[in-house]
């Protein structure tokens, strides 16, 4: 079977962060399906339409990353029912410019994961409706929304614990991987 190669876009810039345990178990638990790599969305610049015929070095790492990927994975918790300002200014870097989007019908899943008990419902949907405008085909179930996701997820090499968690983080996981897969065959089969 063919492995798909999967840029995780977090939206936490933490390093402790729950969103990156929860990215890196997600794939780490696909592996055999999916090559993962996070893109760091720290170092960019915001976004400024000036800067486009002479584009920041992070802009151009940025948008090169994306562009190599099979799929995205996006892994956020939620800031103010919202996503976070870093990741908005990722998506608005990777979508300029005008014409030129990164984003242009990668496969994506929306993962968000908080403390709180809607487990950033808010950032989810927000994030949706961006993917949905930039033309990505998104994963629509399972809907992955984890709440109630602390420190004691995790054991102390930051996987995650036994338990419902990682139940649920495996069965997004093969969800994701057979999405990727199921998006990629219709386009080749489409394409002969």
């Amino acid at each position: 079977m063919t492995a798909y190669n999967i840029a995780i876009v977090v939206g936490s810039l933490r390093e402790g962060s729950i969103n990156k345990k929860i990215a890196r178990s997600l794939c780490a638990m696909a592996h055999e399906r999916l090559n993962c790599d996070i893109v760091p969305i720290g170092d960019l610049p915001l976004y400024n339409q000036d800067s486009d015929p002479n584009p920041p070095a992070q802009y151009t790492r940025f948008r090169d990353e994306i562009a190599a990927a099979d799929g995205i994975l996006f892994v956020t918790p939620e800031y103010n029912r919202g996503v976070p300002g870093v990741l908005k200014n990722a998506i608005d870097v990777g979508s300029r410019p005008y014409g030129k989007s990164v984003w242009e019908k990668k496969p994506a899943a929306i993962v968000s994961a908080s403390p709180g008990m809607i487990g950033g419902f808010g950032a989810n949907h927000q994030l949706r409706q961006a993917c949905v405008f930039l033309n990505m085909p998104v994963m629509q179930h399972p809907e992955a929304y984890l709440g109630r996701v602390g420190d004691d997820s995790f054991t102390a090499d930051g996987k995650l614990a036994e338990g419902p968690l990682k139940d649920i983080v495996l069965s997004l996981a093969n969800a994701f991987a057979d999405w990727v897969h199921v998006i990629h065959e219709s386009r080749r089969l489409l394409a002969s």
